[in-house]
């Protein structure tokens, strides 16, 4: 780890701590489970409005299993592309019952096998319940880790595998946690707030604000 990445992580706990924190609310494995297929281009907020009433609802997987599509297309509707995740859903919830006796599984090979379930969706589920080292390439982790120059590529599973490169693998669940926080308050999309960034002097980034573009001016 180069002394620049350290001072990185340093800052980074120094203003979010080091509490493992998930966005998501769940009691059980599987309702995270849901809660992340459902998160898919919707954000923690909605989707934790929606499962408030979706588990009451769907008290037990055997009920996910069960459900019908046209009724659960509706009850997460809010939630957009609700056709595709409903039927994820209710066939996830039929491997979860009738293949793993209502256990979600713990490996990468065994959660990407279920239906809807990407490699982030999986090392949500492995850091956040069986604490497994893992690296969730969100939107933010994407966009900041390339401002940070942590990694060049665009392709979530390359970037995964530039931040396991550089990146401590006791730090590996953390840094989501923290860059998740850090993308919402600080480093946004589209104008972000580089005078108050504590990290800024550290920031390469192409679009940081105030960088002097070509030319010798300023970006607004």
């Amino acid at each position: 780890m180069t002394k620049r990445t350290k001072e990185i992580l340093e800052r980074l706990n120094r203003e979010y701590g080091t509490d493992y924190i998930c966005y998501l609310n769940h009691q059980t494995p599987w309702q995270l489970l849901i809660a992340v297929i459902l998160s898919a281009q919707c954000t923690d907020a909605r989707v934790n409005i929606v499962t408030e009433k979706l588990f009451q609802k769907y008290d037990t997987l055997e009920k996910f299993a069960n459900a019908k599509l046209e009724e659960l297309e509706q009850d997460i509707k809010s939630t957009g592309f609700y056709h595709n995740k409903a039927k994820n859903i209710i066939s996830c919830a039929k491997s979860l019952v009738y293949e793993y006796q209502g256990e979600v599984p713990r490996t990468l090979e065994e959660l990407t096998g279920l239906a809807g379930v990407g490699r982030k969706t999986a090392n949500v589920i492995r850091g956040n319940i069986y604490h497994e080292p893992s690296i969730v390439v969100d939107t933010h982790v994407k966009r900041i880790s390339k401002r940070l120059g942590f990694t060049k590529e665009t392709d979530p599973e390359k970037i995964e595998y530039d931040l396991m490169k550089v990146l401590p693998k006791e730090h590996w669940i953390l840094y989501n946690i923290q860059i998740i926080t850090f993308g919402r308050a600080i480093c946004f999309a589209r104008s972000p707030k580089c005078e108050e960034c504590f990290l800024q002097d550290l920031c390469n980034a192409e679009d940081k604000s105030g960088k002097k573009k070509a030319g010798g001016k300023q970006k607004k």
